[in-house]
């Protein structure tokens, strides 16, 4: 396997095509995939690649609010997302919620 650079064009284009793609499997092919889900068996959600974005954003300058950031991985409001899409958790998913955001997020980023 040949490896490119991580500052190598074709790398970054690689990088955010899958990128684009991740963004899109979640907003329009798996709405219904739960942030509690994936933040518990990933450790990261929708909520956390839309903060790697502002703060990408932020380290060049660029300033991009909670909301406008989230909207990009929502396709729209995340109000208007967890109205379509979001289900009741269980005490389960809570208590896993719990750990999976405290070892990943920690109590900083909430």
């Amino acid at each position: 396997m040949s490896e490119l650079s991580s500052t190598d064009p074709t790398e970054i284009e690689l990088q955010a095509a899958a990128f684009r793609r991740l963004r899109q499997h979640l907003m329009e092919d798996r709405p219904d995939v739960q942030n509690i889900d994936m933040m518990n068996l990933a450790g990261f959600c929708r909520n956390c690649l839309s903060r790697w974005y502002q703060e990408a954003a932020a380290e060049r300058g660029i300033e991009i609010g909670k909301n406008e950031a989230r909207e990009m991985f929502y396709g729209m409001t995340m109000d208007e997302w967890k109205a379509r899409h979001q289900t009741e958790a269980t005490d389960t998913q809570k208590d896993a919620f719990k750990t999976a955001f405290a070892e990943n997020v920690g109590t900083d980023k909430a």
